[in-house]
């Protein structure tokens, strides 16, 4: 298997805070590994370090299996592009001008694939209109483009569709998925969005408690994801009572909606409720979410 980016019990440490704690990864080559976890996982933590912003406390990671004790991992990150947090745009700049000057940071002498890139984000037309009176979903696919600077074998971003309308989101999904396939491009990708996140990759991350608590593949997962059976009733604490009564694992989702997760026919909830003034509306089968199954591993849904 080969691994284009990897870590073994990585630690991060502010003063006696852990922001990471025995951390390792394993991305596949040509993989959009998705990095799930909730705010103060230590997601961004993670992404700083394997793009080189900071150091760890301990442990090691390796990007094209030079590690990060060699001195020639400086010529590793080079193949890496990246949008951590704020991106770093000229807001008083066009999109051609903000590709410019980092053309000129990164110490290429002229501007090959400018025009290219441009295309590429969907920005070619945009002329001298400055980035300041750009939509949210310009500046995001103009920090993609600046990421893109130099043919990077590796993107790693942080949050690349938190604010984004539908449509922003659409395009994003596209493109990632479009680099991913035509340029073959690797992705880790941080995001809230786990129902967006589901559409892309093809590799998951799991963080909890500053850790990766588990790595899976995207048709690993499928077959683990429970089915589950969902409920419409009339009076939710009746309903909750008899299934707590019963030990039935279940998860309120609205004033009349429960989630169920163990087999059942509907003539096993529907008859044994309704003696107790209790009346299911509707009944479904239907596949667990990528949401559900994050909270199920971390032990994050009561009465799970």
């Amino acid at each position: 298997m080969e691994y284009i980016i990897e870590a073994s019990h990585l630690e991060k440490k502010y003063r006696k805070f852990k922001a990471i704690d025995d951390l390792s990864i394993h991305i596949e080559k040509g993989s959009i590994y998705g990095l799930i976890g909730k705010n103060g996982a230590g997601k961004t933590t993670l992404l700083r370090l394997l793009c080189g912003l900071q150091k760890p406390t301990a442990g090691t990671y390796s990007i094209f299996g030079i590690s990060n004790k060699n001195r020639n991992i400086t010529e590793a990150r080079k193949k890496v592009g990246a949008v951590i947090e704020c991106p770093a745009l000229c807001f008083d700049m066009t999109a051609e001008d903000n590709l410019k000057e980092q053309y000129k940071i990164i110490g290429l002498s002229n501007y090959d694939n400018l025009y290219q890139l441009l295309k590429l984000v969907k920005l070619s037309d945009t002329g001298k209109k400055i980035v300041k009176n750009f939509s949210l979903g310009m500046k995001q696919r103009l920090s993609l483009a600046i990421a893109l600077i130099g043919s990077p074998d590796v993107l790693i971003l942080d949050e690349p569709i938190n604010g984004l309308d539908p449509e922003g989101i659409i395009e994003m999904r596209e493109l990632i998925l479009r680099l991913n396939k035509e340029k073959e491009i690797t992705f880790l990708i941080s995001s809230h969005y786990l129902d967006e996140l589901s559409k892309i990759s093809t590799h998951y991350g799991f963080m909890n408690n500053h850790r990766i608590v588990k790595e899976i593949k995207k048709e690993e997962l499928e077959k683990d994801y429970k089915r589950k059976i969902q409920i419409n009733v009339n009076n939710v604490n009746i309903c909750t009572k008899y299934l707590e009564k019963n030990n039935i694992p279940y998860k309120i989702i609205s004033n009349n909606v429960i989630d169920i997760y163990v087999k059942m026919h509907v003539s096993e909830l529907v008859l044994p409720l309704s003696k107790i003034n209790c009346t299911v509306n509707n009944f479904q089968e239907i596949g667990e979410s990528l949401e559900d199954y994050y909270l199920n591993l971390i032990g994050g849904t009561s009465n799970e």
